[in-house]
């Protein structure tokens, strides 16, 4: 995979480069390079993403960085299954357990909201710290919806986090989601509140909260090219002026009377020489058989 020039590896956090430093320094810095490229490309071109972050698992597959790099972009790409081993190797290399959540999401992802629900329950939870915690209630709540526990969902998102008017990085997503579920069970004007929590609190836009409050609203958003292109359609086009006739002078007029008549003439000649048809004259099909009546000819019939 090409690597631009402007990318020399140093972009990538300082504990990252930590762990490199255990690799032979040409090759911590191809892994590094790969590594930025991954992080680049993570949200505006995934499959891209992924590709680099198989370049780097190639490199430096017991590297816990390059394993949780390669987790995320199987995540990013919906390759739940792989993506959950790689958390799972890079959580066996450094102990920790700030990727429960996310592991949590890739049983989602697999079809097993049930596994998901169990892994908010377990003792690693606790060891998350606020964000991380706020991330697995939101897990959570989609593995209840999952199972088509949508009451159980909205109960499963409010906490204090939810009720705090601070912003935090999580707090916008954290409103969002409450929304959504709040949606689900019918609670729309409720729902309609939240998502504009949620849009005060979205500094980055992280969120489509302002599509959903549109939508919740009734305002129907329409492309610009597509209007343009609508009024282009419909404009008048231009109507072709017709090709003017040179007027003849009179040596060519009068030439194409002469012509006139003599044509006028012939066909005259023509309809007084023409003959009348026999009285008697009928089509081939209806000659007469020998008891008298008409019918069509047989053929091969001499007797």
């Amino acid at each position: 995979m090409p690597i631009p020039e402007d990318v020399t590896g140093e972009e990538i956090d300082k504990g990252v480069r930590q762990e490199l430093m255990s690799l032979p320094k040409t090759l911590a810095e191809d892994v590094a390079k790969n590594l930025v490229m991954v992080a680049k490309l993570l949200d505006d071109d995934p499959e891209r993403a992924y590709q680099y972050s198989r370049v780097a698992l190639r490199l430096a597959s017991r590297v816990a960085a390059v394993r949780e790099a390669a987790g995320f972009a199987s995540y990013g790409v919906g390759k739940y299954a792989e993506a959950l081993a790689e958390f799972r190797a890079a959580r066996r290399m450094t102990g920790n357990s700030d990727l429960w959540p996310v592991m949590a999401d890739c049983e989602r992802g697999m079809g097993r909201p049930e596994r998901a629900l169990a892994m908010a329950g377990e003792p690693e939870v606790q060891k998350l710290d606020r964000a991380g915690q706020v991330e697995m209630r939101m897990v959570a709540a989609g593995a209840r919806r999952d199972m088509g526990q949508a009451d159980a969902a909205v109960v499963t998102l409010q906490s204090p986090e939810l009720a705090s008017h601070a912003i935090q990085p999580w707090t916008a997503r954290l409103r969002y989601a409450y929304a959504d579920a709040l949606l689900a069970v019918g609670r729309e004007e409720e729902a309609r509140e939240w998502f504009a929590k949620a849009l005060e609190a979205d500094q980055g836009g992280t969120t489509d909260a302002s599509d959903r409050l549109a939508e919740l609203d009734g305002v129907e958003f329409v492309d610009a090219l597509d209007l343009e292109q609508e009024a282009d359609d419909e404009a008048p086009r231009p109507v072709e002026e017709p090709t003017a006739v040179e007027p003849m002078d009179a040596t060519e007029a009068a030439d194409a009377a002469e012509d006139a008549v003599e044509e006028e003439a012939g066909d005259e000649a023509e309809d007084e020489g023409a003959e009348e048809p026999a009285e008697d004259a009928r089509p081939v099909a209806e000659t007469t058989s020998e008891d008298g009546q008409a019918g069509p000819e047989k053929a091969g019939d001499d007797s």
